[in-house]
């Protein structure tokens, strides 16, 4: 295991990490080296190339509208065809809020003409509020629109938890598959779906950052990426004894807080 090595390639680092994004490659990073695997983060920025083959692991966080705007035409045309390769050859992905937004079809801003898309997942967005960043409005108008608070995910039987705050919804188009279901908040459009997956790749407005507290979803995309660069997802087990505390205490929290249904709270309790 220690001859391992892994490419993570962190997209548009210097615009696209508002909500502590950076925490989340540092999360799998050191899962990574824990394991003995050795791991390189190569900065992608506006004007790089996606070269599929290159990188096992995408990393892709979260902004307003203008940093959107800022990366739209660059994401989907120089590297969007590289992006939807490398994933359709295995590659692993996170994508985080605006960033998973502007992976689908396209985003579709308030006012103003829609921004294009990288086209890797089947989904599309439409804002319905105005974005916080604006300079038009008060925060308090901004506010009322937004799905903004607690997000708890039913993700193949494991509780996923973070927080989302966002005033655009997603669609999923016929075919895309969620990521999980919405056990508390709004997630993609407030139809109980949440995020998106497809093959390694994962869009989600799970936020905070989101790894560092879901330890599981972090070793998905370290053996998506193993799998695809070495053909096999050997990866040892972790204590973890912080990273679970971590969730344990916003599952308590949120359980002392929130009705939950009778199918929902066995799997709180038992965290």
């Amino acid at each position: 295991m220690a001859s391992r090595r892994l490419t993570v390639g962190f997209l548009y680092p210097d615009i696209m990490s508002v909500y502590g994004d950076r925490g989340n490659v540092a999360a799998i990073v050191h899962r990574c080296n824990w394991r003995g695997i050795a791991t390189q983060v190569r900065e992608l920025r506006i004007g790089d190339p996606v070269v599929p083959g290159e990188v096992d692991l995408f990393v892709i966080g979260n902004g307003g509208e203008f940093q959107q705007r800022l990366i739209a035409t660059d994401l989907s045309e120089v590297k969007g065809s590289g992006l939807r390769e490398a994933v359709s050859e295995g590659a692993a992905l996170l994508a985080v809020g605006a960033g998973y937004e502007l992976l689908g079809r396209y985003y579709q801003p308030a006012r103003g003409v829609e921004l294009p898309g990288a086209g890797l997942f089947d989904c599309w967005t439409i804002q319905h509020g105005a974005d916080l960043s604006a300079a038009s409005g008060t925060i308090t108008q901004a506010r009322a629109s937004r799905a903004i608070g607690d997000l708890l995910v039913d993700w193949n039987g494991e509780l996923l938890v973070g927080f989302e705050n966002h005033s655009a919804r997603t669609h999923l188009g016929p075919t895309a598959q969620a990521l999980g279901r919405v056990v508390l908040g709004h997630g993609n459009n407030g139809d109980g779906r949440e995020g998106v997956r497809l093959g390694g790749a994962i869009g989600t407005y799970l936020r905070g950052p989101c790894l560092p507290r879901n330890p599981a979803l972090a070793d998905f995309l370290i053996r998506a990426a193993q799998l695809r660069r070495y053909c096999d997802a050997e990866l040892g087990p972790l204590p973890d004894t912080l990273e679970r505390a971590a969730r344990d205490t916003a599952l308590t929290r949120l359980a002392a807080t929130h009705r939950f249904s009778r199918h929902d709270r066995p799997a709180l309790i038992g965290g």
